[in-house]
């Protein structure tokens, strides 16, 4: 392991062990209150969704480390280095994790008919949130740039026909609540619908 990555893994460590902390003084489970640690969970109106290793909304997580990379490129232009972008990434990711969880957030989530069971995610699912991302960033820095947008595009619409809802919509969704989507999501996908991201 390179001495450059140093610096990261330990800014890593501690913004994860940071972002566990704070989620377990907001009171989230560590893992599924159900006892159970599964990799996969694929109804999403299962009270075991946000609460596993991985559900339908991994892949948006995956999406976030894309658009992080991006946004890394520009903000740090010439003196841009994979490493500085990465610890850009995981901050924001590892703030969305603790906001999306505090009781303003779920409460707004409640508002909408399809996520009125939400409580939040548990620890374990929130700290694999925050891996996805760094595979999203990882697949970013590697691959060309319309490789990454069709990848983005194909989670967008793979998942968008299999729940009824993906990041974008989420978006749309928790910003300005749209009764058209939301009639859309209630007639369920395959796999039910929700609205958390």
């Amino acid at each position: 392991m390179g001495q450059t990555f140093r610096p990261l893994i330990l800014v890593g460590i501690f913004a994860l062990a940071l972002q566990a902390t704070v989620l377990y003084a907001m009171g989230q489970p560590p893992i599924c209150t159900c006892g159970t640690v599964r990799l996969w969970v694929g109804a999403v109106l299962s009270p075991e969704n946000s609460q596993q290793l991985t559900d339908w909304y991994t892949p948006s997580h995956v999406i976030h480390g894309m658009l992080f990379f991006a946004l890394g490129r520009l903000i740090f232009r010439g003196r841009w280095s994979p490493l500085l972008g990465a610890a850009l990434a995981l901050g924001i990711e590892v703030a969305w994790e603790l906001i999306e969880n505090s009781p303003a957030i779920i409460e707004r989530y409640r508002e909408q008919s399809l996520a009125q069971g939400y409580s939040g995610d548990s620890i374990l699912n929130s700290l694999s949130d925050t891996f996805a991302m760094l595979v999203g960033f990882g697949l970013a820095a590697r691959l060309p740039v319309r490789a990454s947008i069709a990848l983005a595009l194909a989670a967008e619409l793979f998942t968008g026909l299999m729940i009824r809802d993906n990041l974008t919509l989420n978006v749309i969704q928790l910003l300005v609540p749209n009764k058209a989507i939301s009639a859309w999501q209630a007639e369920g996908g395959l796999y039910g619908a929700s609205t958390k991201q």
